[in-house]
């Protein structure tokens, strides 16, 4: 018996379902107001990724490489543009999770999706929150992911471990969010992976 299952009935509450993704405007959008590139965004998905252990929930991050274009060096969910070829979003993230972690599609299994949330270069990314089986071997990418690692589900959703920062950017100060390193040393989480994982934390009290 997996001690996490009223935890996954919340969640899966908490989420926007498969069949019907959400068409709306970032979440976030407000807050970027001037900042956005003047662009179409790209489209993007991202998988929250949610591993079962005997001690709780676990969530799945990397750490991307130092020479990637966006984001480089940082802590993030795996994911991606959304290609012509893939069936939608959750597809897209699935996709792109194989590809960057090693994780096979058949350990992965879509719940339903968060808010969309714009990031500062360019993208309209839409989290899609899965279970990856606890069975899982990660073979990373060495182009893109430079570590595969987890974190406590229950660390990521307390609020007292979630602070925002001031930084400057576009000649403007904003706030962003981070997470403070305890319980994750050496691991930086913030900005959007930050916003992610709170929106994920605003959904679930919605159905508490």
């Amino acid at each position: 018996m997996i001690p996490q299952l009223p935890a996954l009935a919340s969640i899966r509450a908490a989420l926007h379902p498969l069949d019907r993704p959400p068409d709306g405007a970032c979440w976030n959008a407000g807050e970027l107001d001037g900042l956005l590139p003047a662009a179409v965004p790209l489209e993007a998905a991202v998988l929250v990724g949610l591993v079962p252990r005997p001690h709780g929930l676990q969530v799945l991050l990397t750490r991307r490489t130092d020479s990637l274009r966006h984001h480089a060096g940082q802590v993030s969910f795996p994911g991606g543009r959304i290609e012509p070829g893939d069936r939608d979003a959750a597809a897209a993230a699935l996709r792109e999770t194989t590809e960057e972690t090693g994780i096979p599609a058949a350990l992965l299994t879509p719940l339903g999706y968060l808010d969309p949330i714009a990031t500062i270069t360019g993208f309209r990314v839409l989290p899609a929150v899965a279970m990856i089986q606890a069975a899982y071997q990660a073979i990373p990418d060495a182009r893109e992911v430079d570590e595969v690692f987890e974190v406590p589900f229950d660390h990521l959703m307390d609020p007292a471990n979630l602070r925002n920062i001031c930084i400057e950017f576009g000649g403007r100060a904003r706030s962003v969010f981070e997470f403070v390193d305890r319980g994750v040393p050496g691991q930086r989480i913030w900005g959007v992976t930050a916003s992610i994982l709170f929106n994920l934390r605003e959904r679930l009290e919605t159905v508490r």
